[in-house]
């Protein structure tokens, strides 16, 4: 993979932001299925995987991220890893309305899209972030195409289709709320909408000014007609499909996606599978706690044998032994660590963090 990039390069200034933040480089990738809007930030790193986020419906990568891989404690994180971030079809910052009659790719498609992304940047494989939306993208692209995942966490990820009751309630609400307005009722929480009324207004606002309301709807309009995620856990059907990468699912204690990631959670093989569930965090716990979810990240990362001498917080010496495994190298592709390989006195990967710190 060549140095230097052909995007266009562009310096980001946030007041509070770690100098050490890479600037950042914008491409337009083709895909069977139409342009993606992706963003790089710096390089790779022999051959390590690429950090690759998927944001939710209503928002796009900066609305969705900038919070948490802006923040300090993450700069660890990411300068041994190259990021990408994936914008959804016309959610990104300026994006053209699409002209009369455009068919938003279906959940499948927008997975489908995912390697020609790869493809374009030589990446080998791929660590998924995704949230809500972009939760299920990532988990479909990881069905799809496992030999390109090699783990995931998945925010707020609800892997059931919309039945008739909740699409007639969508379509209901739709009628009598503003298309914003509809969006923060799945982004956050009723106690949240009511009680964090500064952050709801902020998110109100850019929802409203910054995504293009045509271009929102249709991918809204999409999300709530998605179908279930095929997973099963392993033994429970006959020829069950499931993910196979390690997995970290990521809720707040006082999210709306709550039953959904619980439900998830009992479908995935508890051998590579680790419930977070943030006390004192709503429907954005990256935007809301990202110090916390730092940690958390960190410490799976760890788990699947990067970054081993990395400093260990407050959190990880609370959890040492359920997810530490061996050290690895650049060149090979280390396992995650299970049960069965993990040295004496480790724990399974599987276990449930109420973060209280």
């Amino acid at each position: 993979m060549p140095e230097c990039w052909d995007g266009r390069s562009q310096e980001q200034e946030l007041p509070g932001v770690s100098s050490t933040v890479s600037p950042l480089q914008e491409h337009d990738i083709e895909t069977p299925y139409g342009l993606l809007h992706v963003v790089i930030r710096g390089s790779p790193k022999g051959n390590r995987p690429a950090i690759l986020t998927y944001h939710d419906v209503g928002l796009n990568h900066k609305l969705c991220f900038n919070t948490f891989f802006n923040f300090e404690d993450m700069q660890e994180i990411t300068k041994h890893f190259v990021v990408c971030h994936v914008d959804a079809p016309g959610q990104q910052v300026g994006a053209s309305q699409f002209p009369q009659g455009y068919q938003f790719p279906s959940m499948e498609q927008l997975a489908a899209m995912l390697p020609s992304v790869v493809q374009h940047f030589g990446f080998k494989y791929v660590i998924g972030i995704g949230v809500g939306a972009g939760a299920y993208v990532l988990a479909k692209f990881a069905l799809i195409f496992p030999d390109l995942v090699e783990g995931l966490v998945l925010v707020n990820i609800d892997p059931n289709g919309k039945g008739w009751i909740d699409w007639a309630a969508t379509k209901l609400s739709g009628l009598t709320s503003t298309l914003p307005d509809t969006v923060l009722s799945h982004l956050f929480s009723q106690e949240e909408l009511v009680n964090n009324t500064e952050l709801v207004q902020s998110y109100r606002q850019q929802i409203g000014n910054v995504v293009n309301q045509a271009n929102l709807q249709l991918f809204w309009n999409l999300y709530n007609s998605r179908r279930d995620l095929d997973i099963n856990r392993p033994g429970t059907v006959p020829n069950a499909k499931t993910l196979r990468c390690p997995v970290m699912l990521v809720v707040g204690d006082n999210a709306p996606a709550e039953d959904g990631v619980v439900e998830c959670n009992s479908k995935l093989d508890p051998t590579t599978t680790t419930f977070l569930k943030m006390a004192d965090s709503g429907g954005l716990p990256q935007v809301t706690q990202p110090g916390k979810l730092t940690e958390a990240f960190k410490y799976f990362l760890q788990g699947m044998g990067y970054m081993p001498s990395a400093s260990m917080t407050r959190l990880a010496r609370s959890r040492t032994a359920s997810l530490t495994s061996a050290s690895s190298v650049d060149g090979s592709r280390p396992q995650a660590c299970t049960h069965s390989e993990s040295s004496e006195g480790l724990g399974q990967v599987n276990h449930t963090m109420e973060v209280s710190c």
